[in-house]
């Protein structure tokens, strides 16, 4: 799996306190992870939470990336600028019992965590228990098992709600503000990494078109 991580302007110093502890649990699993930045406070490109989730639905849309952790102060502006696009089922999660459950039932393909509120002492620890429990088992298994078999007939309705109610990705970001998506898809990193990985030619081509080869 290869798992992209995105951190926007208000909570990039701590960038690499999270990448660490994510690599720090999926490396041991055989997971990929790639760093899209915010890697400093500093950065030329600052990315809003609403461009995490531009750039996130890129990533997901076109194969780039299998899921994606972010996040902001709160987690929530995150979560609801994700969620804006289609292909993607971001969660809220706050601790190792959210994870496990919004895997288990859920199966997204997105988490927003939040960085500044209740971040405190530890916080790094809770980071990497929230990652193991992400990851410890193959998503989508139901919780309890009991309910897995409704659970999953939720998931495949929601899928297919979400077909009809979002709009095609490409159609979605030419029609947005040009300057909005080429400052979401203008991090240090974003042309390396993802003309390398992605997987779609017609969404690796409207990205050509709005921030050039």
């Amino acid at each position: 799996m290869r798992i992209a991580l995105i951190n926007e302007n208000s909570q990039a110093a701590k960038n690499k306190m999270v990448e660490t502890a994510l690599k720090n649990v999926v490396y041991p699993m055989g997971h990929e992870v790639v760093n899209y930045g915010m890697y400093t406070a500093e950065d030329e490109c600052q990315l809003t939470y609403v461009q995490n989730g531009i750039l996130a639905a890129v990533l997901l849309n076109s194969g780039a990336a299998d899921y994606v952790i972010t996040g902001c102060g709160t987690g929530e502006g995150a979560m609801l600028a994700l969620n804006s696009f289609p292909g993607v089922i971001c969660g809220h999660v706050e601790d190792a019992l959210d994870a496990y459950t919004f895997a288990q039932i859920n199966d997204g393909n997105a988490i927003a965590i939040p960085f500044a509120k209740g971040f405190g002492w530890g916080g790094d620890l809770n980071l990497e228990y929230i990652f193991e429990k992400l990851y410890c088992e193959e998503s989508g298994q139901g919780y309890p098992r009991e309910r897995a078999v409704p659970e999953k007939r939720n998931k495949k309705i929601l899928d297919e709600v979400k077909k009809v109610t979002y709009r095609d990705i490409c159609d979605i970001l030419k029609e947005l503000d040009r300057e909005l998506v080429k400052g979401a898809l203008g991090g240090e990193h974003f042309k390396e990494y993802f003309y390398r990985d992605c997987k779609d030619d017609r969404i690796r081509n409207t990205v050509k078109e709005i921030i050039g080869a």
